[in-house]
């Protein structure tokens, strides 16, 4: 009850007053209303299509935005009502700002780019053989095609910077780490990053879901035909299942931190914190490293892969992954969308051909890899758009195809395909500001 009227000069319902707008100005207060609003925005759906997390990004860029009209306003009202303190500051102002996101942002990173590896990781390398090769090679396409229409962008647009086509390019892949990774090379243009990223993000989510779903029906293809013809591909079935067995025997006869995981998700972190710190100079402005994005999704990948060192378990239980790579997700999302959201309206009254840009980035390299998939590598329908989803990163999408296909078999492609997409995003922004585009 001392809290309750420690504020001096004020009757019992002004401090109960005062306590309220404490709580509704906070940062902590803002963080979770940014995410309750977020995922009932990505709950909507519109002919089956929804957001999901992405609506997490799409309102915090909103309330972004918001922040920059109301923000002076309401601490005049703040001061009008609650008066300044003995020192002469306001007593409440309203403490939504980019520098709290940022931590948010970062801690995000962390959990959702190491979740990813340790994830991929039992797979990553085992998908050197077969078909793989073909997922490989598709996704490298994708991602180089992307890129260079990046490129064009701005060599061929002054008001397009490297920084704000990098975000273009991001944004319309849905890379996170890629995303992060960029952030992290443009680092005095994080902001402008972000708004592009969050400019050409929706499409880029909607885009490839669309996609996925609208091709089968325009080429009216027969999908139990197209599942048989996957089956005879050779789609790697009952690899995970057989793997998954022999993970779990482990931690049984290996020495475990604690059952969550939580000492060994901490461990790989910090060695992937340790990692994407090294640097290599090749000049006095030319210095390359693969970023905290990077060295976690590294340290994850082998992890993951390995799952032991010794006797001692090195294995995270997949339902502790999960948790962390949603949960990582959206605070990621949630950090970067506000930050971006202080730019968005800059970046789309002065540009707004931003939108366009990011379609073309969108639907150019998913074009170009359907082509290569199905006429160089003769993928059948189902095989070839699991690793356009892959090589897009799209998550959403890949939800898309299963129910299209009414097969779970169709992630197979997708998991060959996306760590060598992702890792490849790692390195782009770190490339285009190498060369100096």
């Amino acid at each position: 009850m001392i809290g309750l009227f420690s504020t001096a000069g004020l009757s019992f319902f002004q401090e109960m007053w005062f306590q309220i707008c404490k709580v509704l100005v906070s940062p902590l207060f803002c963080i979770f209303l940014v995410l309750v609003l977020g995922y009932l925005l990505g709950r909507i759906k519109i002919k089956g299509i929804s957001l999901g997390s992405a609506g997490v990004f799409i309102m915090a860029i909103l309330v972004g935005i918001l922040t920059t009209f109301i923000k002076d306003p309401i601490n005049e009202a703040l001061l009008s009502t609650f008066g300044p303190n003995a020192s002469g500051a306001p007593l409440l102002s309203l403490t939504w700002a980019s520098s709290t996101f940022s931590i948010v942002k970062n801690i995000g990173l962390a959990l959702f780019v190491t979740s990813v590896g340790l994830i991929a990781g039992p797979k990553f390398f085992r998908n050197f053989k077969s078909k793989a090769v073909a997922y490989i090679v598709i996704g490298v396409v994708v991602i180089v095609t992307g890129t260079l229409v990046c490129i064009l962008v701005a060599a061929l647009d002054p008001s397009i910077d490297a920084a704000t086509a990098t975000g273009l390019l991001m944004g319309s892949l849905t890379s996170t780490p890629g995303f992060s990774a960029a952030q992290n090379v443009f680092e005095s243009e994080a902001e402008m990053v972000a708004a592009a990223n969050g400019a050409a993000y929706p499409f880029g989510v909607i885009g490839v879901v669309l996609f996925v779903q609208l091709l089968p029906k325009i080429l009216r293809a027969d999908m139990n035909k197209e599942r048989q013809l996957m089956i005879e591909q050779g789609t790697p079935k009952g690899a995970d299942i057989d793997e998954g067995e022999e993970v779990a025997a482990d931690p049984k006869k290996l020495f475990t931190f604690d059952k969550f995981g939580l000492c060994v998700f901490a461990i790989t972190v910090l060695l992937g914190l340790l990692v994407g710190s090294i640097s290599f100079k090749f000049s006095e402005s030319i210095v390359f490293n693969l970023t905290s994005t990077g060295g976690c999704l590294l340290a994850g990948l082998l992890f993951g892969h390995f799952g032991k060192c010794g006797k001692v378990s090195l294995a995270v239980p997949d339902n502790t992954l999960k948790v962390f790579r949603e949960l990582g997700l959206v605070l990621f999302l949630m950090g970067s969308g506000f930050e971006g959201g202080l730019k968005f309206l800059q970046l789309v009254t002065e540009t707004p051909i931003v939108f366009l840009y990011g379609v073309l980035m969108t639907l150019i390299p998913m074009i170009v890899g359907f082509i290569i998939a199905k006429f160089v590598f003769k993928l059948c329908l189902l095989n070839n758009l699991g690793s356009i989803t892959g090589g897009m990163t799209s998550t959403p999408a890949l939800g898309s195809l299963i129910s299209v296909a009414e097969s779970e078999d169709v992630a197979s492609a997708y998991a060959a395909t996306y760590p060598i997409a992702l890792i490849l995003l790692v390195f782009v922004p770190q490339l285009i500001n190498l060369f100096g585009i």
